[in-house]
């Protein structure tokens, strides 16, 4: 067996490019392989600023030999027939064919044996075939090239069993092939020499002598733990950032971890502020004493003579512009109250047909404090002038630099105005939450007005048919869903939403967005095990706008279908249903009637519809009060009588009187269990 090791050196590929590149050139060669019958043990691939590298493992030095079978002219065909196939099979006579049956008839068959070749003589087209085919997000085009590329192509090394495979890629042009080769480079500055390599092994060693570490991952951790130690070391705090870690990884081939100060007359701008200028403009990460971000850590790519105090000398003065920017952004900022900017969304478009950002922002402060009648601790006033408030700071200075701040700096802007904590706070927490990893906002004045920005989009966009469909949700109203639900169900509140969608706009369609949050709900609760078919069953009710209730009742539901009592009930529901099914069909009728109590010719009709007025009775009284394990019980006492009916009475019988009535008995059943939910909507 033997091994292949390939490399296209570049200049610097962009970080965000790479993870995908990497493993877009694994796939686009390893399929290749496979479909020229190289089949091999391991394939792995990796990625630096400058290069993208695969090791393959375990492939033959030769393809397998392969039999093919060509199916021909039915035997006894004419001449004509017989020499084309022959002369396209490559063969001389049909002595060297086979005769077969196919269906009613007999046809010739040629069985070409075909011998395997060098793996050598296969992998160059194969490999060029692959990296023209690699799907750069962006690339570039070359004024005396034709092959594109994300940054100019400098080399390709390819090794196949220790030697150089002949071969070269072509650029197309004026410019000349790259012929494959066996040498690399390591370090732009600290190794710049070229050098030689045989295998994979001692490519990823001569490059780690010459300051390149490989593998991202390895890089990844090496850049983390040295961003602990040094945090540690000052008696600093990390600030996680899995994202910049991410990023940075990909900037880096050799990375070296350094800490710098900000200066002092800056540390008392937000955290926030600094933070998202230092990672957005300089790929810094933030380093905290307390509360306060005091210093930072770069991850350099050079290891430097002097330990590295040159450049963090530098650093420390492009970081100064950069955050003397933000100061006077900060500064400019707080000489104007948010109340004072609210003219200025009326000239921001919130859409075309739902109008300016003021109008947006008029009718979730309506709509907030409408909701705060429904939440326990809410101050209507506050909510509604924070719902108000809460679009102000997009026209602010900051969030014009850093958009990603909307909201955070709102709060900052309305606790310097001294405006109550309640209200800055729901300014901050006004978009959360925006995914399943964001905190959800648990202050009752911060759900209110959190609840009203969602709601008063979903709303408007169904009203105006701009609603989701398929893949596309160009404004994000399944994550608006998916909002409400969290913020609902994790604060436990008691929410009509028909009531809410009316308060949001006379002509909102309550049961089309139900049924959007109903889909968006099973999502939810997929995730955490609850059956979808369950959902359902509830929802099919109908008027089931309150989340929590509706949970409620589902996890009575999966709980009650859990027991034997549950499960074998049912069964008999289906049973009663199916037979309900046939015979409305058949009859061309529907048997919804109350069954005459005094047409119960057997003792086991009257204690089935004794049990049912007791059943009725007590999981009526139960679901009242909202107690839905009771509502259950109620309908697990059905079960021996129903099953005693089942196995004791004639449900079709001769008399046409007896049969109406057992129909009516069979519906009475299905009625009574589908005030708890709709039974026929469960699957299994």
């Amino acid at each position: 067996m033997a091994e292949l090791l390939l490399e296209l050196f570049s200049e610097e590929i962009p970080a965000r490019m790479q993870a995908r590149a990497a493993e877009d050139l694994k796939k686009l060669v390893t399929e290749r392989l496979t479909a020229a019958g190289l089949h091999f043990g391991k394939a792995e691939a990796f990625v630096t600023p400058r290069r993208l590298a695969l090791a393959v493992e375990g492939l033959p030095h030769q393809t397998a030999d392969v039999a093919e079978e060509k199916k021909g002219p039915r035997v006894g065909s004419p001449d004509q027939a017989i020499q084309g196939f022959l002369k396209g099979a490559g063969l001389a006579s049909l002595d060297q064919c086979e005769k077969r049956v196919v269906g009613k008839a007999e046809f010739w068959f040629a069985v070409i044996q075909k011998k395997g070749v060098e793996s050598a003589a296969v992998l160059p087209a194969l490999l060029v075939d692959a990296i023209q085919a690699l799907p750069w997000p962006k690339s570039m085009r070359f004024a005396d090239a034709t092959l594109r590329w994300v940054r100019p192509l400098q080399a390709v090394l390819v090794l196949f069993d220790g030697k150089v495979l002949q071969g070269a890629l072509p650029r197309g042009g004026s410019l000349p092939p790259l012929g494959f080769d066996d040498g690399t480079k390591g370090h732009r500055f600290l190794a710049p020499q070229p050098f030689k390599v045989r295998d994979y092994k001692e490519y990823r060693a001569r490059l780690k002598d010459a300051h390149v570490i490989l593998d991202r991952e390895e890089r990844k951790t090496i850049i983390e733990s040295e961003l602990k130690r040094v945090a540690a070391e000052h008696g600093l705090t990390l600030k996680d950032d899995r994202g910049l870690l991410e990023e940075v990884c990909g900037l880096v081939e050799w990375p070296v971890v350094l800490v710098g100060r900000l200066d002092p007359r800056f540390t008392e701008l937000p955290p926030e502020v600094l933070s998202t200028s230092m990672r957005q403009h300089q790929k810094y990460f933030t380093l905290l004493s307390g509360r306060k971000v005091t210093h930072f850590a770069v991850v350099s790519n050079m290891a430097a003579t002097d330990g590295g105090k040159a450049i963090v000398n530098g650093n420390e003065r492009v970081l100064r512009a950069r955050l003397s920017d933000a100061e006077f952004f900060w500064t400019q900022d707080l000489k104007a109250t948010l109340e004072s900017r609210l003219p200025v969304l009326k000239t921001v478009v919130f859409h075309a047909r739902l109008g300016s950002v003021h109008d947006k922002a008029e009718r979730i402060a309506k709509l907030a404090a409408a909701i705060a009648k429904q939440i326990k601790g809410v101050d209507a006033a506050e909510a509604e002038q924070a719902a108000r408030l809460a679009k102000a700071d997009l026209v602010s200075g900051m969030v014009g630099e850093f958009p990603e701040l909307q909201g955070t700096m709102g709060r900052y802007y309305a606790l310097n105005e001294k405006l109550p904590a309640a209200v800055a706070d729901a300014i901050a927490d006004h978009y959360s939450p925006q995914g399943p990893n964001d905190a959800c906002p648990t202050k009752p004045v911060s759900v209110a007005v959190a609840l009203a920005d969602k709601i008063d989009s979903l709303v408007g966009f169904f009203a105006i048919d701009e609603k989701p469909t398929g893949s596309k949700d160009p404004y994000a109203l399944r994550r608006a869903a998916l909002g409400v639900i969290r913020l609902v169900t994790e604060n436990g509140l008691r929410l009509k939403l028909g009531q809410v969608f009316a308060a949001a706009r006379a002509d909102a369609n309550a049961r089309e967005l139900l049924d959007f949050f109903a889909d968006r709900l099973k999502v939810a609760l997929k995730e955490k095990g609850v059956r979808h078919d369950l959902i359902a069953a509830v929802f099919a009710l109908g008027g089931q706008d309150d989340i929590v209730d509706l949970l409620a009742r589902v996890d009575a539901l999966a709980t009650f279908l859990k027991t034997e009592d549950g499960a074998n009930l049912l069964v008999a529901y289906r049973r009663a249903a199916n037979i309900l099914k046939i015979e409305e069909k058949k009859d061309g009728k529907s048997y919804d009637a109350a069954p005459e109590a005094v047409k119960l010719a057997q003792d086991e009709e009257k204690a089935l519809m004794a049990r049912l007025d007791t059943a009725e009775k007590d999981a009526g009284a139960a679901i009242g009060r909202e107690d839905y394990p009771a509502a259950m019980a109620a309908l697990a006492g059905l079960r021996g009588p129903v099953d005693t009916f089942f196995d004791k009475v004639t449900v079709n019988a001769e008399d046409a009187g007896l049969r109406v009535n057992r129909l009516l008995l069979l519906n009475r059943i299905r009625r009574t269990m589908d005030r708890v939910a709709d039974f026929s909507k469960i699957e299994g």
